[in-house]
């Protein structure tokens, strides 16, 4: 099944993107001239986050295909 390569693919640039904008936040907020610190408190909580929220995405996809498979085998069964 090509359908997990793909959804592995999807999530190592989804955690690139994730990592790639919280170090933009921290820098951003890092070098403003006032009210920085909440974008780099935002940018750390991005980079924790959300490659949680991206892997529990991934397993959803991954979940509804396995189901979506399931099905397919009980409608040709009949």
């Amino acid at each position: 099944m090509l359908t997990p390569i793909f959804i592995k693919w999807i999530f190592i640039f989804s955690l690139i993107v994730i990592f790639i904008a919280g170090i933009v936040m921290i820098t951003k907020g890092a070098t403003a001239r006032y009210g920085g610190g909440g974008q780099v408190i935002t940018g750390l909580l991005t980079m924790i986050i959300g490659p949680l929220v991206a892997r529990i995405q991934c397993e959803l996809f991954i979940v509804i295909f396995k189901i979506h498979e399931s099905l397919v085998i009980l409608r040709d069964k009949k």
